[in-house]
């Protein structure tokens, strides 16, 4: 940012600051801590610092804009009462702020509105109102009310008195941080805190960078600074809720388009990476769009080779739907690069897969996906623990062509890492003499070589499903064609390899999926 445009612009941020020192936050908010990431800050060779908002009453700086608003507001208007359209941290923000001034408070909620969001509302003193299947429906209805019942609308991010309530947070940063401070990484959804946050840093000290951080597939920010103006997103991506924004606010952008120095964009599996990385130093978990910020600093470092800094990143909210960790999960090793996801064609006789495993080495493999196939080849469908420096998987895949193995990669294939996974096999046409047996083994790097070793080449694996979930036990299903008159051979050699099993092949669930 050139010393002109910070000079001309000084007024515009002079009153921002002017009501950020004045916002009655802390009526209802708290002072969050700036707290080290230590193994964060260790991996990445700089000194990262979260801000946790995801401590404040309703687990998100929304309660700092929602409240300022509220209490800048006329007599007249408060007697009126306060709407808002939102699913997420916005709507229990003004439900706490509306509870703390006595004021009636209606939220307009789709009906889709996880429950436990709909509980937030309704536990601060607020009326939630279901009202369509998505937000575009449930904020038309608001507005209709506004219409209707004189209520004051609140917005959630475009609003300047929001705005201010949100600078709360900068204000704390450098007063908590008042030595070296390189970069201040902000989530944006509509751009309330990005916004607040860069007039009140700009202002008092502009050699730190604010970086804004969104999601690749909700990137309103990023298509607004480089159209010059603001733009609508044709389409939103939901993953990151929190930020799922197609239009940037103008009192946001008319700020941000001077004082946000640059914005990051980050991927699903990135932000389920974050996610895991601030569980590691905190033992908190937040919501996707809170980790945004500590996914864009690692993308920052990276990038930059930066060594030496001081970052902060806004982890600015907790509010995830618990349903939502199992993806979470599944995703954060993709986006560490510790995992990858490939297809490896292997010929249809005994003993195949265990070339294979001796092929991958002593890399863990994370998940086996198989179904008999008639014909002379087989496709299998395999995790396999990378690293992105030691062992990254363009090496892994390169080696797996060396040793002869046909392989694709579907590491960054959306449709085989949401779907294909889960629904690899079905019917087999033409296989027959199939037992299928449960197996559990220790989980441990060799343990699934092992097993296929000790279970030996003479019968063929006609199905086989592995995934490691990260806990004690190693889960496996396996199909073995077995003739009758050898079929009695199988209990001395499934109790020689040593592991618990079940014989599964009366499971209906067999019979009829899979059988």
């Amino acid at each position: 940012m050139s010393a002109s445009t910070l000079s001309a612009s000084k007024p515009l941020l002079a009153g921002y600051v002017e009501s950020i020192l004045a916002a009655p936050v802390y009526d209802v908010a708290v002072e969050t801590p700036l707290q080290v990431a230590p193994q964060l800050s260790q991996r990445l060779g700089n000194r990262v610092l979260l801000k946790r908002e995801d401590l404040q009453p309703v687990f998100s700086f929304k309660i700092r804009g929602a409240y300022n608003k509220v209490a800048q507001l006329t007599e007249e208007e408060k007697a009126r009462g306060v709407i808002a359209a939102s699913a997420g941290n916005h709507a229990q923000g003004l439900a706490l702020a509306a509870k703390r001034q006595g004021i009636r408070a209606v939220i307009v909620m789709p009906k889709t509105t996880p429950e436990i969001k709909v509980q937030a509302v309704r536990a601060h003193g607020a009326k939630a109102v279901l009202h369509g299947d998505a937000f575009p429906e449930a904020l038309a209805h608001a507005l209709k009310l506004v219409d209707e019942k004189g209520y004051t609308f609140v917005h959630p991010y475009d609003d300047p008195d929001t705005i201010a309530g949100q600078g709360t947070v900068a204000m704390e940063i450098l007063r908590q941080q008042p030595g070296r401070l390189d970069a201040i990484f902000v989530p944006v959804g509509g751009g309330g805190l990005v916004a607040g946050i860069a007039a009140y840093v700009k202002y008092l000290r502009p050699e730190i960078k604010v970086i804004g951080v969104e999601p690749d597939e909700s990137n309103c920010l990023q298509a607004a600074m480089a159209a010059g103006e603001r733009v609508v997103l044709g389409q939103v991506g939901l993953f990151a809720d929190g930020v799922a924004v197609a239009q940037i606010g103008q009192h946001t952008f008319d700020i941000c388009k001077d004082h946000v120095d640059e914005v990051i964009t980050v991927s699903t599996d990135e932000i389920c990476a974050a996610i895991k990385d601030i569980y590691d130093d905190t033992r908190s978990i937040t919501e996707p769009a809170g980790a945004l910020a500590v996914a864009g600093i690692k993308k920052y470092v990276e990038r930059e080779r930066a060594e030496g800094q001081t970052l902060v990143a806004i982890d600015s909210g907790a509010n995830v739907n618990f349903d939502r960790l199992r993806h979470v999960a599944e995703r954060a090793e993709l986006g560490e690069r510790r995992e990858a996801i490939i297809a490896v064609t292997i010929p249809e006789r005994p003993g195949s897969f265990k070339a294979f495993c001796e092929a991958v080495g002593k890399r863990q493999i994370t998940e086996f996906n198989y179904r008999y196939h008639s014909g002379s080849e087989a496709h299998i469908f395999v995790g396999v623990q990378t690293h992105p420096e030691n062992d990254p998987r363009e090496a892994l895949v390169a080696y797996l062509r060396e040793k002869g193995f046909p392989v694709l990669d579907l590491t960054d294939n959306e449709l085989a890492k949401l779907h294909i996974r889960h629904m690899v096999g079905g019917h087999a046409v033409k296989v027959s003499d199939e037992m299928v047996f449960r197996f559990e083994f220790p989980e441990r790097p060799g343990a699934l070589f092992n097993f296929l070793t000790k279970l030996g080449g003479r019968w063929n694996i006609s199905m086989f499903h592995y995934r490691n979930h990260g806990a004690a036990d190693g889960r496996v299903v396996a199909g073995l064609q077995v003739p009758e008159d050898e079929r009695h051979l199988i209990p001395q050699t499934l109790e020689a390899i040593g592991y618990p099993y079940w014989d599964e092949t009366a499971n209906p669930a067999y019979q009829l999926f899979l059988g």
